[in-house]
Parts: C-alpha cells; sequence; structure tokens
C-alpha cells in the first residue's frame, strides 16, 4: 500500500484479515508453535503457513529455535506484534458490545491483579478529555498530482 496516505487502510494491508488478528491474538497468550496455533484455530495449515509467513515478513511475529532444544521453531511477538494488544482489547470490547444476545457467554479480558474486567479503552485529547469521532478531524496530505 505504498504511496497510500490512511494509516487505516496501511494497518489493513499488514493485519486485516481474519486469521492474522487471531494468530496475533493466540501469540499474545503465549501460543508459539505452528501446531498450537493450527489447533487453538482449526485453521488449514497451508493458511496458516500463508499468515505466520505474512506476519514474519511485516515484522509483527519472529522465529527462534524451539525453546525445549527441539527441531521446531517458534513464533514470537517482535515489539510491533505487542503493540497491537490495545488493538485487539479495543477490537474485543466492541465485539462483547456489539456481537452478543444478553446473557450469552463470552470471553473477557481481566485484570490478572484483581480479577476484574479490563475498562473500556477511551480516545482522549492530551489535556485528558475523552473524545468522539465528532471531536477531531483528519490532517490528510496535500495529495500529489
Amino acid at each position: 500500500m505504498e504511496g497510500v496516505a490512511c494509516p487505516v487502510a496501511r494497518s489493513l494491508d499488514v493485519i486485516g484479515d481474519w486469521w492474522s488478528l487471531l494468530i496475533v491474538r493466540d501469540a499474545q497468550y503465549g501460543l508459539r508453535r505452528f501446531g498450537e496455533f493450527q489447533k487453538s484455530l482449526g485453521v488449514a495449515k497451508n493458511i496458516l503457513a500463508q499468515r505466520l509467513k505474512h506476519l514474519v515478513e511485516h515484522g509483527i511475529l519472529d522465529t527462534q529455535p524451539a525453546s525445549d532444544g527441539s527441531a521446531w521453531q517458534e513464533y514470537v511477538l517482535t515489539e510491533k506484534g505487542r503493540s497491537l494488544f490495545p488493538i485487539l482489547v479495543a477490537l474485543g470490547q466492541w465485539g462483547q458490545e456489539h456481537c452478543f444476545q444478553a446473557g450469552e457467554p463470552r470471553t473477557r479480558v481481566l485484570d490478572k491483579a484483581h480479577g476484574k474486567p479490563v475498562k473500556p479503552l477511551e480516545v482522549r485529547a492530551a489535556d485528558g478529555r475523552v473524545l468522539t469521532v465528532q471531536d477531531v478531524r483528519l490532517d490528510r496530505p496535500p495529495t500529489q498530482g
């Protein structure tokens, strides 16, 4: 997406498909091996291999020798990959609010120290005010032509 000025479009080009975000989610919570991802997600092996390769090529994951000394390799999040954590939390919070019926069981993100649900994420101004879409504007670069 070189030449596209929209950071949302560029981000979606890297992590916007269904499987990539689920792989990153699972990696955030400790999965590291191909077989672990495959078992957790139920994704076809060829699709998983393609998505893992894409995430490595884009610096979201890195590969390293297996920690147990076996011949396998492990996939570990890079700093770039770890920085997707708030995106996954926000997406999950949106899904909890809009994609479940009342009383339907759902996965929640809890604070390990207190066992309480994480507060909903908010967009804030530099001075601390909570912002909505009505409170912001896009600053688009001039078009090249």
